[in-house]
């Protein structure tokens, strides 16, 4: 049911000229798919999951417009209603759309994770934050073990960043 290949291009139109966030998107949509198939993730969440790693971050442009950063809360408060128009226009499920919808209103808050789906976001959008953001070893290791929940995940985190 995903259509992956339209999404990943409607939101390289959505970032145009920002091939950061572009690359952003796309690794963490490799880490989810990865993670996700990895811990045998059934297929309806495998598709909120790969939906929402390609969508997360679609709050940035508004919160940057509207508030000049891009701090996590203000993406949580932007995305969700983007991400939805961006679905409907795609022809996603609501059931699916609500989902995900949730996902990037919450991707930056790590308390009371109530899913594999959004469990899974948070471990690839550290991944790839930790590596964009030069992140100290320190916080790293405060990191892992605050946040890391999957076997895969854990694995990634100790080959990538040798903790």
């Amino acid at each position: 049911m995903i259509k992956d290949d339209e999404l990943t291009l409607k939101m390289t139109a959505y970032e145009e000229g920002c091939p950061k966030r572009i690359h952003h998107f796309l690794k963490v949509y490799a880490f989810s798919n990865l993670i996700g198939t990895k811990e045998n993730v059934d297929m309806k969440t495998m598709d909120i999951l790969r939906t929402a790693s390609l969508v997360h971050d679609i709050g940035i442009k508004p919160s940057l417009i509207k508030y000049n950063d891009s701090k996590g809360p203000n993406q949580e408060k932007e995305g969700p209603p983007l991400a939805e128009a961006m679905l409907r226009e795609l022809d996603y499920p609501e059931d699916i759309i609500n989902r995900v919808s949730f996902l990037v209103g919450h991707h930056h808050t790590y308390d009371n994770i109530d899913n594999i789906d959004y469990q899974i976001l948070v471990e690839a959008d550290f991944l790839v934050n930790i590596f964009e953001n030069n992140v100290p070893i320190e916080r790293i290791k405060e990191i892992y073990e605050k946040h890391f929940v999957t076997e895969t995940g854990k694995t990634l985190m100790r080959q990538l960043y040798n903790i």
